[in-house]
């Protein structure tokens, strides 16, 4: 679920060969495994993207990060992947790569990634509940949940899928009763 349509036009030829390499090797689970990782760690480090992001530090430079931090945490195909992006000056689609390249993969496994907003956070029970129930709508073997707090929701929550959106927020409902009270009152 990018953000950027063009980055993830320009990421999916790169997650598409690291997903048929995976394949072939055998390396599918290892990769993946660093990729989650990898994602969950940008996540929580955001001077890190802005490093290999930036057009003003040299490929060397990004490369002797990369080698310091996380040469000894991943997979060897993963970090030799990591540093073709680098040589290719392709590291600032890292975000988009690792994201097409899990989609690749959920796929496969059956796995759906939905994106939800909501107001406030939800409890263990809640986010089970949820994923219960949209496996049950869905046929999907697994949900990956994407959980995007939004406290201009006011209350409820909005599920996000491949195809369609379903739209349970406070927000919406006053927008449709403003529409609604807008005829009424137009009379």
């Amino acid at each position: 679920m990018s953000k950027n349509p063009l980055a993830a036009k320009v990421a999916t030829p790169y997650a598409r060969a690291l997903y048929d390499f995976s394949v072939e090797n055998n390396l599918m689970h290892q990769i993946t495994a660093d990729f989650q990782n990898l994602e969950v760690a940008l996540d929580e480090n955001p001077e890190l993207i802005d490093y290999l992001n930036s057009p003003v530090i040299g490929a060397d430079q990004k490369q002797e990060l990369l080698d310091k931090t996380l040469k000894s945490e991943l997979n060897n195909e993963t970090f030799k992947f990591l540093s073709v992006l680098v040589d290719r000056e392709r590291i600032n689609l890292l975000q988009p790569i690792i994201t097409c390249y899990l989609e690749l993969v959920y796929e496969l496994a059956s796995i759906k990634m939905i994106e939800v907003s909501t107001a406030f956070a939800f409890t263990n029970l809640q986010k089970n509940n949820l994923i219960k129930k949209l496996k049950e709508l869905t046929n999907a073997r697994e949900i990956r949940l994407v959980i995007n707090v939004d406290s201009s929701l006011i209350g409820g929550f909005l599920i996000k899928t491949d195809s369609k959106v379903i739209d349970f927020t406070v927000k919406n409902q006053l927008q449709l009763l403003a529409k609604h009270l807008d005829t009424i009152l137009e009379i």
